[in-house]
């Protein structure tokens, strides 16, 4: 049987999907795919006095594990290096926060289906349980 949606193409689609739930609430898009030698960052955006950092996870909704769990201390340190980057980059002087978007997607037919946006998932600093 032929999968019909890509692990890159689920990824594609719940990027699009967050963007344009974070600019339904106010959000203003400032990167995509910002990438730097330690890592990536899915989505770079600013809500009121806050830059965003935003990790995506796409899963199909009969997933066992949560999109969440992906975002382990490894994971956490690279988008922490690679947000430190950005900040310098852009000479900023704003406060940050970390958050993760858990998009949930149809098993059949790829659609999302639902999302759970999660804000301060981590700290800039420290591990913290999500």
């Amino acid at each position: 049987m032929m999968k019909l949606f890509t692990a890159k193409q689920r990824g594609d689609a719940g990027e699009d999907y967050t963007v344009h739930y974070l600019r339904k609430n106010g959000y203003k898009i400032l990167e995509r795919n910002y990438r730097q030698k330690c890592g990536e960052i899915d989505i770079i955006a600013q809500h009121g006095e806050y830059i965003v950092f935003v990790e995506v996870k796409t899963r199909s909704a009969n997933f066992l594990a949560r999109p969440y769990e992906a975002v382990d201390r490894k994971k956490i340190s690279k988008i922490r290096k690679t947000a430190a980057m950005y900040i310098a980059q852009k000479g900023l002087d704003a406060y940050f926060r970390f958050d993760v978007s858990e998009v949930f997607t149809d098993p059949q037919c790829g659609k999302v289906i639902d999302i759970n946006y999660i804000e301060n998932a981590f700290e800039g600093d420290s591990y913290e349980s999500i």
